[in-house]
Parts: structure tokens; C-alpha cells; sequence
């Protein structure tokens, strides 16, 4: 794999062999957005507290390794549903809670096509996004400060990591989610008690367990659509 993405960055390498072991393609300029943007991630955490990882390596591996393995199972659904005829030539997600931006920035660095939204509460947090739409170039990543019950523009994929509860995540979010959505959650161990917590409107289509490289740690993808959708 190329080198020439910030060959000073100590950070470099170790993210490479992470791109590697995903089986993921990703160009230098790619490669030099996700460091770019971990380090606005830790210059904003000493005033706005986006997260509570503050060691780089550490960072690197429970949020942006962690964010991209959801990577290439969110590359194949958009690729199916672009082949199915499902999509709008635009596909949208939408990234709900997403704090520091993960993993939304990192699908919107990782998927150029896509547009994404990161919506939070927090009004910082949203001027976090902006900021880094703005210094990476990332047209198509915006911040969005609202609470995700008020959203009714129609996404193609709703997301989110570590946010809330499934049944909690796809009441609030199922205004925002087009009739024939998908709901992307990440969550940690498979999380049995959530699924089977469910409102009826909500079917899991299947969990898709995910490994993080460098991270001994159970991870996995619940994907939901409603239950006439699926």
C-alpha cells in the first residue's frame, strides 16, 4: 500500500494496516482525510470534550478502526440497493447522535457518493461537523443541530454507534427514515434483549458481526427496516 499520506504521521502505518486487514481501497488523499481528521478531533476534545479517548493510538483504534469496519458492510448495501433501482442517484444517511462525527464523517470520507448528515443535540457538536465539512472538503457532510425526533426529510440509511438502545434509536429516528430505509446500528456484543424488544414496525433483516483490527473486543452491525419494508 501507497505511503506517500503523511509518511511523518507515527499514526500512518498503523491505520494502513487497519485499511488492510478490512479489505478495504483507499486512495492517499483518503487516507490523509481520516488522520486530518483525528487530529481536529483531538484539537477540538481539549476545549469541547467530544470524546472522553483522548491518547492518539487509542483513538485510532476504538474510533476510527472502529468506524471503519463498518465501512465495507455499508459499501455493499449501498452498492445492492444502487443495483436494485432502490436509491435515488444520491443516497443519504443519516448519523444520529453522532457526537465527534463517528462514524459519520468516516463514511462520508470513505463514501464520496454518499451524502451524510450527522445529526446531535449539542450545538457544538454540530459545529464540529461543519467545521471539519469545511477543512477536509468534504462537500457533502453536514452538521445538524437538532434532536432527530424533529427530522422528517427522508434518508436512505439511518446510523448510529453506541447511541441508544435499538428500540429507543428507531422510534426517535423513524420519521427520518424513507419507507423503504434501512436502519444501521452498531453496537457491541449482539444484543438480544434490544431485538427482541422491538416495536412490531421493526424487523431485523440480520446482524452482521464486524471485527476491529487491534481491538479484542466483540463488535457487530444490526440491520432494520420497517416491517412492510422488509
Amino acid at each position: 500500500m501507497s505511503t506517500t499520506a503523511a509518511p511523518h504521521n507515527p499514526l500512518l502505518q498503523p491505520l494502513q494496516r487497519g485499511i488492510e486487514a478490512l479489505g478495504l481501497t483507499l486512495s492517499d488523499a483518503q487516507q490523509q482525510q481520516l488522520l486530518d481528521f483525528l487530529a481536529l478531533l483531538q484539537k477540538w476534545n481539549k476545549v469541547y470534550n467530544l470524546t472522553a479517548v483522548r491518547d492518539p493510538q487509542e483513538m485510532l483504534t476504538h474510533h476510527l478502526l472502529d468506524s471503519l469496519a463498518a465501512v465495507p458492510p455499508l459499501q455493499r448495501h449501498l452498492a445492492a440497493e444502487a443495483e436494485q433501482g432502490g436509491a435515488a442517484a444520491t443516497q443519504r444517511l443519516l448519523d444520529v447522535g453522532s457526537g465527534g462525527g463517528l462514524p459519520g464523517v468516516v463514511f462520508a470520507i470513505c463514501c464520496p457518493t454518499l451524502d451524510v448528515s450527522c445529526v446531535d443535540t449539542v450545538a457544538k457538536k454540530a459545529a464540529f461537523i461543519q467545521q471539519t465539512a469545511a477543512t477536509l472538503r468534504l462537500p457533502h457532510l453536514h452538521g445538524l443541530h437538532a434532536r432527530v425526533e424533529t427530522l422528517a426529510q427522508p434518508y436512505d440509511v439511518v446510523s448510529c454507534r453506541a447511541f441508544a438502545s435499538l428500540p429507543d434509536f428507531t422510534t426517535w429516528s423513524n420519521g427520518a427514515l424513507k419507507q423503504s430505509g434501512t436502519w444501521l446500528a452498531m453496537k457491541g456484543k449482539h444484543p438480544a434483549d434490544e431485538i427482541a424488544a422491538l416495536p412490531a414496525g421493526v424487523s431485523v433483516s440480520h446482524v452482521e458481526p464486524l471485527a476491529v483490527p487491534g481491538l479484542d473486543a466483540e463488535r457487530c452491525i444490526v440491520w432494520m427496516q420497517r416491517a412492510t419494508a422488509a
